[in-house]
């Protein structure tokens, strides 16, 4: 169940929820579109911030793009497919394009910065989640 305000983007600011089965078409209806990944926000409160600050950007963007919120059981799949490295997340994509993504809460004017950016940008390569590296320096199991 989602928190109080992230259900006040899907009731109240009529945000649609997607899922594995409804992303792709809402993708192809919207020329860009960011999808809201929030995880737990009892586990990442920061998606309960951007919850906030996300009906706010759109007072000034959303004439060049749509918001949808992933529910909860697809979070992890549309992860695989769109990776971010941090919860909660902001995932720019054009058609089914990839665009780049926004992790975490930012101050104000990189939000700014980065959507003007996002929702101008070419395409990009989907990246792969950074996994840390241990060296073997570090002591093995033996």
């Amino acid at each position: 169940m989602p928190s109080p305000l992230i259900r006040m983007l899907i009731e109240e600011h009529n945000y649609p929820l997607v899922d594995e089965q409804t992303v792709d078409s809402l993708l192809q209806e919207n020329e860009c579109t960011v999808l809201f990944f929030t995880e737990n926000p009892k586990h990442h409160p920061e998606s309960n911030d951007v919850a906030v600050i996300l009906p706010e950007l759109m007072k000034r963007f959303g004439e060049r793009l749509e918001v949808a919120v992933v529910g909860r059981d697809a979070e992890q799949a549309l992860r695989a497919r769109y990776p971010f490295n941090e919860w909660p997340a902001l995932v720019f994509l054009r058609g089914g394009d990839y665009l780049g993504a926004i992790s975490r809460v930012q101050d104000w004017d990189v939000y700014l910065r980065e959507f003007e950016r996002l929702i101008d940008a070419e395409p990009a390569p989907v990246p792969s989640i950074r996994i840390p590296v241990v060296s073997e320096s570090a002591g093995s199991c033996h």
